[in-house]
């Protein structure tokens, strides 16, 4: 689907920084061989890459592993100049940027936990040297700092925006600060084409996104979301963990991951797998950055077979493999149920995305919207008891940085973690706070002795002269300022386990030998606003009503994805996602027991047309003129649940009609 309603004249005028569009158009192909070794696009990947190379603001839906980044790597290599690419995903974004490097073009990173020198350096860099891409996470582009340095880049030729939906405030992983990415263009003092990328968006978010990033005209490139490949099945369970141990079983080829609310929930899962014998790790955003980075290392080289994890787990993940994606609980939203089954299957061969579902689950799912919405006088405590916590007064406080243990401010102030949760990312959403549920700041140390001094040392053990000489040898500038170092690599280089590391930077530190602050991935509260009244405090009907209004309606369309038994698993995906699928996939449980009953899809169809034409009229008609039209009960009754799932009739009493539109 593509629309292209012309709003603007000079769309697509040549930008100052392109080649010229008919020269960049013919060599696309070009790069795509010379740089990754494919010979052909895939998908939409072409028409995304020409209308963003002819300077049109693009929004391009994706399935979960579509090829997104070659959507826009491959434009900016026939273009000259940087390409801005906005992203939350700070492992995605390194891991992207490694990838570039080995190919030879240059790309940096600025994220969240970096030191200011770097940043400094990293955009001084981008302003005078040549390089191609510059990955940036949204809460860094609203600091005056890269503002500044933005103004100051005549070089920019694209900026792209991937996982576009958390724009959208119906999104349903809004982020505040991706509002600010429009303002961005006009820091740029010459037309630049946008283009965005997500996987997930309804019609709603679709409009949302092109909206608030300013588009000159309306412009969406889509692929189909139905995945052939993917059987979708729920399964209604009193016991989930043995259906869970009973299909893993079943399914013995591939890697499998299975989502979990709780972090608690994955250990015990994953030590409960490996007392069955089936090797599995647990993965969570608790674990240090050192524990994901092996976890996952070891399930991608199918050292583990079962991944159970949160929904920390699975952005950037491009394991081909993956024959099985289990949901022991109900996520709260049909997005992100579809990204995280969508893991499944990315090789073209079939797999299943299994949702395991209990009719308890309907209090547990139900009882989130009062979790996460807590009441206004609640979230104006929380913010009068945060206050309190860092001693903080009326007017002041602003632009401060706290480290925040939210389990350390519930024992204090007697209130419960996920409520507290929920009511931060609300103030912050109502712009009072930044609150940052989880940080990447990496570990940095200085040395405090000079290079004379140290070698004068004979106090040290042999480790710890080994660790020294690996530092010295691998990090520059530790004399002069702090350095990021990640203690896995340093033992990596040493073969010292990586505690043994931390042990021995502490003991260095305690001896004045270097300044050493350790890895820190706490939550932080910035107070963006010095402290209000509580009284003052103002949750918008954006922020609070119609967010909570729309969260209900995600979480009872979930709701009714898992306890439908008559309706096409793939077909309600696709109607959610405002694609209009006019056959059954043939292969979800659905379809499965319709067969199994001996009724096939033709029969439905005519069922559907017959009861049509008898309610064509818009009239109330009696239940037993249906009965009358010679088709067998359970086909009807089949059919009469299906079109009242699907909203096409309404019944009251013994009466029945079609639906106005």
């Amino acid at each position: 689907m593509s629309t292209k309603d012309s709003k603007s004249d000079d769309i697509t005028t040549p930008l100052p920084h392109m080649d010229e569009p008919g020269g960049a158009s013919t060599n696309y192909l070009d790069i795509l061989r010379e740089y990754w070794g494919y010979d052909s696009f895939r998908g939409i990947q072409e028409q995304i890459i020409t209308s963003i190379g002819e300077g049109r603001d693009t929004l391009g839906l994706m399935p979960t592993g579509g090829g997104k980044s070659i959507c826009f790597q491959v434009p900016t290599l026939a273009m000259k100049g940087l390409c801005l690419v906005i992203t939350p995903l700070i492992s995605l974004m390194k891991d992207q940027v490694a990838q570039l490097r080995l190919r030879g073009i240059k790309a940096e990173t600025i994220h969240t936990g970096m030191v200011r020198d770097d940043v400094v350096r990293i955009l001084d860099n981008c302003i005078l040297g040549d390089y191609r891409f510059l990955y940036v996470s949204p809460e860094r582009i609203g600091s005056d700092l890269f503002r500044t340095k933005l103004e100051r880049m005549g070089n920019i030729c694209m900026i792209c925006v991937d996982e576009a939906h958390c724009i959208s405030q119906w999104g349903y992983d809004f982020r505040p600060a991706y509002q600010q990415i429009a303002e961005l263009r006009n820091l740029i003092p010459y037309p630049v084409p946008v283009l965005a990328l997500t996987a997930t968006a309804t019609p709603k978010v679709v409009d949302d996104i092109q909206e608030k990033l300013w588009f000159k005209e309306k412009n969406v490139i889509s692929m189909s979301f139905e995945r052939k490949n993917l059987i979708y099945v729920v399964r209604q369970t009193e016991n989930k963990t043995e259906e869970m141990l009973h299909i893993l079983k079943s399914v013995p080829q591939g890697s499998a991951i299975v989502y979990t609310r709780s972090r608690r929930l994955t250990t015990e899962l994953a030590q409960l797998l490996q007392s069955h014998g089936i090797m599995a790790e647990s993965y969570h955003a608790g674990l240090t950055t050192a524990e994901r980075d092996l976890r996952q290392i070891n399930w991608t080289k199918d050292r583990s077979r079962v991944m159970v994890a949160t929904n920390a787990f699975g952005m950037g993940i491009d394991k081909p493999d993956v024959r099985l994606v289990i949901h022991y609980n109900l996520p709260d939203s049909i997005e992100a149920y579809f990204q995280e089954a969508g893991r499944a299957g990315r090789d073209g061969n079939a797999s299943y995305a299994v949702l395991l579902y209990n009719p308890k689950d309907n209090y547990t799912l139900s009882r989130r919207v009062s979790e996460t919405y807590p009441e206004k006088e609640y979230i104006r405590e929380t913010y009068e008891n945060i206050s309190c916590y860092y001693e903080i007064g009326v007017g002041d406080g602003r632009n401060t940085t706290h480290l925040f243990s939210i389990d350390d401010f519930c024992r204090k102030f007697k209130q419960f973690p996920v409520q507290v949760n929920s009511a931060l990312k609300l103030l912050n959403n109502a712009g009072y706070i930044d609150y940052r549920e989880e940080n990447d700041m990496k570990s940095r140390l200085r040395f405090i002795l000079r290079k004379e001094e140290l070698y004068r040392l004979h106090e040290g053990s042999k480790d710890m002269e080994m660790l020294m000489d690996a530092i010295l040898r691998n990090y520059t500038g530790v004399f002069a300022d702090f350095v990021l170092i990640e203690e896995m690599h340093l033992s990596h280089l040493t073969g010292l386990d990586a505690d043994y590391i931390y042990d021995l930077l502490k003991e260095m530190a305690a001896r004045r030998i270097i300044d050493y602050i350790p890895h820190n991935s706490s939550p932080t509260i910035t107070y963006v606003l010095p402290r209000v009244d509580t009284e003052r405090i103002m949750l918008s009907e954006d922020v609070y009503e119609l967010r909570k209004e729309d969260y209900q309606h995600r979480i009872n369309k979930m709701l009714e994805y898992a306890s439908s038994t008559t309706r096409c698993r793939s077909r309600m995906l696709l109607n959610y996602f405002g694609e209009k699928a006019q056959d059954e996939c043939g292969q979800c449980d659905v379809c499965l027991a319709r067969k199994k009953k001996g009724i096939n899809v033709s029969e439905m169809e005519r069922t559907h047309e017959r009861i049509i034409e008898i309610l064509e009229d818009g009239e109330w008609h009696s239940i037993t003129e249906l009965n009358n039209i010679n088709i067998r009960r359970e086909l009807l009754d089949d059919v009469l649940r299906q079109m009242t799932e699907e909203n096409e009739i309404e019944t009251k009493r013994s009466k029945i009609r079609k639906r106005e539109e």
